[in-house]
């Protein structure tokens, strides 16, 4: 029976991997802030409105760094072709239900200089899904940055204490970074966001509200750069069960190692 099905998980820890260089190639200086968005789009159902939403709201369009979550092969590289980004992909799972692949993605219009996935402890209940992070690095002028695109544990089928076991696995990564870092996603928590400011990094969007309904589960954090206020919720954009939420971050003259 369908309801008993269980995932495909991906368990490789390079594989597999989609990538493209899609941006302008020429050489540009580093901003003086960075625009960072995140948004777990539903399925990767609706990914027109999605990709329209990123391309023209006011406060997602030209995005340095771009977060995805809930995606496929296809809608990532659907994104990236419309917007003219640099990405990579790693599905952690095939959903049982749609059998189709389920992953994150970084997207950049910076060169991509290294990318791996993140395997996360505990798969879910009933269906077994596998979590993964996917981590990339990028050369922004002179300056290297680390992001991370992560979607953990539902409420249904993780735990507190599971989620909070991988959050900690993203932040054991981390600290093997020299670089800021940067790292956003879908929670499925609010109240976590205190393991990462309690790991040294600032929550730009810990008062942004809800993001998916009332509840507010999608965030962004920082270390090693300096953060401003200026963070918020595209509420406009219905595209997916969850809101897109930016943020911007000082970096050109303040990118500095940890």
């Amino acid at each position: 029976m369908l309801g008993c099905a269980t995932a495909h998980n991906y368990l490789e820890r390079d594989a597999p991997r989609y990538e493209g260089s899609l941006a302008p190639s020429e050489e540009r200086a580093a901003p003086e802030s960075l625009r960072v968005v995140t948004f777990n789009i539903e399925y990767a159902k609706r990914m027109q409105p999605a990709i329209r939403a990123l391309r023209e709201h006011a406060a997602l369009r030209a995005a340095d760094v771009l977060l995805l979550q809930e995606m496929d092969a296809a809608g990532v590289e659907a994104v990236a072709a419309a917007l003219g980004l640099n990405y990579v992909y790693f599905p952690s799972s095939r959903h049982p239900k749609t059998q189709r692949d389920l992953g994150n993605a970084v997207l950049s219009p910076w060169p991509i200089e290294a990318a791996w996935k993140l395997p996360l402890p505990h798969q879910s209940r009933i269906v077994h899904q596998a979590r993964a992070a996917v981590v990339a690095r990028l050369r922004i002028g002179d300056h290297a940055l680390r992001v991370y695109s992560l979607h953990l544990g539902s409420p249904f089928g993780a735990s507190g204490s599971q989620r909070r076991a991988q959050a900690e696995a993203v932040l054991a990564d981390a600290r093997t970074s020299a670089e800021p870092v940067v790292i956003g996603g879908d929670l499925n928590s609010h109240g976590l966001g205190r393991v990462f400011v309690a790991a040294g990094f600032q929550w730009p969007t810990e008062n942004v509200g809800g993001t998916r309904g009332g509840l507010s589960f999608d965030h962004v954090f920082a270390r090693g750069l300096p953060v401003e206020s200026a963070a918020g919720v595209a509420r406009d954009v219905d595209a997916s069960d969850h809101r897109p939420v930016w943020t911007t971050l000082p970096f050109a003259t303040s990118a500095r190692r940890p």
